[in-house]
């Protein structure tokens, strides 16, 4: 076991981390507005002023696991109208392609203990162009490319810093802290680096008034104190000056009511920027700055440290042994994870992916009971909340350090997204992954009636089922790492919960009760004709490939855990046979439904479709060849001999359908046939739908770009697909990157990019059809090229073409970066990468979030799979 190892058996040192929002300010938890309008209710311009309610955001920023005390980073060039606190971005109506961060910022390095970190931030050394972002942005429309910093210019004379922060542990509490600045510029340029500590203001809402203290102990040190969190000194090297002011709403600028008090949240900017006389001369407050104003000399770089402690005495004798040891400590860690993995471009890029997997984390607060009741201190909300957004999520009450999608595109949890997350944060850190899974089935999460929160926008939608699947992979990795002893109480205690929530899915999305599912959007915004989430007019309704598929692959996922739960407890017997029953009557659904045998499955084309259902009982199938008809591929598990000789009500029932309902048993694998060494497959699919999927998902003319699968086949191209309903129109075409739509806001787009956590979930599926199938059953791949594979090969052939996204190929360039030449050989650009959330399907373009390493972060285990 190697040090950080070590340290993961001892939570506390996990007391601190980059546990603060990159966005707070547009968030739906600080939105207090009658009509729900977050975007507007807190914007950019005003976030320097305004104290939050639930959370905290900054650059580089670290805090305890309670917020009660910040840190992070903020910079003036002496250009810029106001101090860089915080990520600059587009809100959602003022981005062409719905809300996106215009900054260059990279998470470069972190262990999972948080004992050292490591981030990158490229500050421009002219003045930011704020303006010029929104306005061009404005101006463009959806079929035109967002508009990003570096397509300004801005950077390309090399007229910025780089601005590297570092955190190293000495141990639970004492934090060292390196800053380095890097002028990359041809000339000598001046800056105010400006790190800054504050408490997260608590004593404004009428619940505490204990209002904490900052105050200046001597030259270049800041006292902390706070109730709960006891004794610290954050000490700066050099005596810098030192900046006070309050964590308080300046209700002056943003609301022009005076509240008598002198010192504001925006009281540094305004005295950096302009002289203003907004800091407290008493060198007292709850948010203070450590003002270095230094000049970097021409290509050469500054290096600044801080450490925040304890104990008063600790200094910086040790602080750079203790540097060097915490990088020694990371490199151990992860040379035991990659130990086998001889590609440096590869190790890099993994180690990239697992940072941002950890940098993402976030301390999440939002108690819906006291965000739509209002605080005591504060005015009453209109009463139009209290039946607006997620006023039927009362119960939910969240505290916790939650894995992100993206800290400031996506500042908030996303069931599915945080169910995919926790995949390659088991490689990290198993007891951490765990957690996650558990969270979101406590009952301050789940709801009453069994349904998991979906996100933040709203609760009450529905993201995909793939909570049983990732809880059984992640308890499976626990128990080969155990040596074969799997945790029992966290697989049960899940398990419980998932069976509430799949009775809600059966109860609320089988509007039918005839085992074809809706669900909605699931996760897939605009991949559908029309709006998914959409009430249509006249009463039609959608009955969903996706929707049903996931479900059977959730009815298979509760068998296998029903299953595994037997050897424990034969109580579970019982439970195993009843998810294989709802799994082949949605077998049948699928297959033949209704007196025209209108099922999902369409024989001619070989493909699964959505199908519209009209109030006269007829369908209209949606002919749309998209990756909803793929997921079907998801729903296979394998089964041990044992697992059905050791139940025999299993085991009968199986016999039962066999011979009783052979319509039914027809449709899905021979469970009854095993392949050496003994194994079963249950699947949707036997070999002929498979191999009819499989000759559609690999053909590159459809679904096989050379970066991996897209959302929707490259056939619509040139042939979108169109439907009347109702005497309107709607259509769809394959569109590569940016969504041209504006269904779900417009800033995701599943009309033909390569999105990582399907593609994920399609190697999985071929590795799982290989351990039946094994070499006997080969596939052309690609389709029409002459080459036959094994699924396995076909599974590693995937893996290759996602992994080409991030590497480099045989001319040194990365497909992420597309075609901009800074990005791919400056060599202060061309190694430091983002994982954004999706990428284009026909040339591997990085698109959407670009710090999206929550479910992109998936592709550590494509680059390599750990020991």
């Amino acid at each position: 076991m190697n040090t950080e190892q070590t340290k993961l058996t001892d939570p506390t040192w996990k007391k601190w981390g980059p546990y603060v929002s990159d966005r707070q300010w547009g968030t739906v938890r600080e939105d207090y507005s009658a009509n729900g309008d977050a975007w507007n209710y807190i914007t950019h311009d005003m976030a320097r002023s305004k104290a939050y309610r639930w959370g905290e955001e900054g650059i580089a920023g670290i805090c305890d696991d309670e917020q009660i005390l910040c840190f992070a980073v903020a910079l003036w060039n002496k250009k810029d109208p106001i101090i860089k606190e915080r990520y600059f971005g587009l809100s959602n109506p003022e981005g062409n392609h719905g809300e996106d961060v215009k900054e260059l910022y990279y998470y470069l390095d972190n262990t999972p203990t948080h004992s050292y970190m490591k981030t990158l931030y490229k500050y421009p050394q002219q003045a930011y162009p704020y303006a010029w972002l929104v306005d061009e942005n404005k101006r463009r429309g959806r079929n035109d490319p967002e508009f990003e910093l570096i397509d300004t210019g801005i950077l390309n004379n090399d007229e910025y810093f780089d601005v590297f922060t570092e955190y190293a542990k000495n141990d639970q509490n004492d934090i060292l802290i390196k800053i380095t600045i890097n002028n990359r510029g041809a000339q000598d340029a001046s800056l105010n680096v400006l790190p800054t500590i504050w408490f997260r203001n608590t004593w404004d809402w009428g619940y505490d008034s204990y209002l904490p203290e900052l105050t200046a102990d001597s030259h270049g040190v800041i006292e902390v104190y706070h109730k709960d969190l006891g004794q610290l000194w954050l000490n700066a090297e050099g005596e810098p000056e030192l900046l006070f002011c309050d964590n308080q709403t300046n209700t002056q600028r943003l609301y022009n009511s005076n509240d008598g008090k002198p010192y504001h949240k925006d009281g540094i900017n305004d005295h950096i920027v302009n002289g203003a006389d907004t800091i407290n001369p008493k060198q007292t407050g709850t948010k203070a700055a450590v003002n270095y104003d230094i000049t970097v000399k021409a290509k050469q770089s500054y290096t600044l440290r801080l450490r925040l402690s304890p104990n008063a005495k600790n200094g910086f004798d040790d602080f750079d042994a203790i540097f060097n040891a915490r990088i020694a400590d990371a490199d151990a860690f992860y040379k035991d994870i990659q130990g086998n993995n001889t590609n440096a471009d590869s190790v890099m890029v993994q180690r990239q992916a697992y940072a941002g997997m950890l940098w993402t984390k976030q301390f999440y607060y939002y108690d819906i009971h006291q965000w739509l009741t209002g605080d005591p201190a504060e005015p009453t909300p209109p009463a139009s909340r209290r039946t607006a957004r997620n006023s039927k999520w009362e119960h939910l009450n969240t505290r916790d350090i939650i894995s992100m999608p993206d800290k400031w595109e996506y500042p908030w949890f996303a069931s599915w997204d945080l169910a995919f997350h926790c995949l390659p944060l088991a490689n990290l850190d198993m007891d951490f992954a765990k957690n996650q899974l558990m969270l979101l089935v406590r009952d301050w999460y789940m709801h009453p009636n069994g349904q998991l929160p979906a996100y933040e926008w709203d609760f009450g939608d529905a993201n995909p089922p793939v909570h049983a699947k990732v809880t059984w992979e992640v308890y499976k990795q626990d128990k080969i790492a155990n040596n074969g002893k799997g945790d029992q109480n966290f697989l049960e205690r899940i398990f419980h919960k998932l069976m509430l929530n799949f009775t809600w899915w059966v109860n609320r999305k089988d509007e039918a009760g005839n085992n074809i599912f809706e669900g909605g959007f699931l996760g897939l915004d605009n991949i559908g004709v029309f709006d998914r989430n959409a009430v249509l007019p006249f009463g039609e309704h959608l009955e969903q490939a996706d929707g049903t598929s996931w479900m059977a692959m959730y009815s298979l996922n509760l068998l296998r855990i029903a299953a595994e739960l037997a050897t424990y407890d034969k109580a579970y017997n019982d439970i195993a046979s009843k998810f294989f029953e709802h799994f082949i009557y949605i077998a049948g659904a699928m297959s033949s439904l209704g007196e025209n045998n209108a099922g999902l499955w369409d024989d001619t084309d070989g493909f699964f479709y959505d199908q519209l259902r009209l109030p006269d009982n007829s369908t209209e199938r949606m002919r749309v060849r998209s990756v909803v008809g793929l997921i079907p591929l998801f729903a296979a598990i394998i089964l041990e001999e044992d697992d059905i000789t050791n139940n025999p009500i299993f085991k009968n029932r199986l016999k039962w359908f066999a011979d009783n309902r052979p319509d039914l048993a027809g449709l899905v694998s021979r469970w009854n046939e095993t392949k050496s060494p003994g194994n079963h497959m249950i699947s949707l699919l036997r070999g002929y739908r498979m191999k009819s999927l499989l000759k559609y998902m690999l053909d590159e003319n459809e679904f096989l770009s050379p970066h991996g699968i897209r959302s929707v086949s490259k056939y619509h191209l040139n042939n979108p697909y169109c439907v009347s309903v109702n005497g309107m129109e709607f259509s769809i075409k394959y569109t590569p990157a940016e969504s041209d739509s504006g269904l779900f806001g417009g800033n995701s787009n599943w009309r033909g990019p390569i999105w990582m956590p399907i593609n994920y979930l399609l190697i999985q599926s071929m590795q799982r059809f290989y351990q039946y199938y094994g070499d006997d059953f080969k596939i052309e791949c690609p389709t029409g090229s002459g080459v036959f594979m094994n699924l396995n090969e076909v599974a590693n052939e995937l893996c290759n073409r996602l992994s080409s996204i991030f590497l480099r190929d045989a001319n040194g360039k990365r497909a992420v970066f597309g075609a901009n030449d800074k990005l791919q050989n400056d060599v202060n650009f061309k190694d430091y990468l983002q994982f954004n959330e999706y990428f284009d399907g026909d040339n591997g373009r990085g698109v959407g979030a670009s710090h999206q390493t929550g479910w992109t972060g998936l592709i550590a285990s494509c680059l390599f799979r750990p020991k």
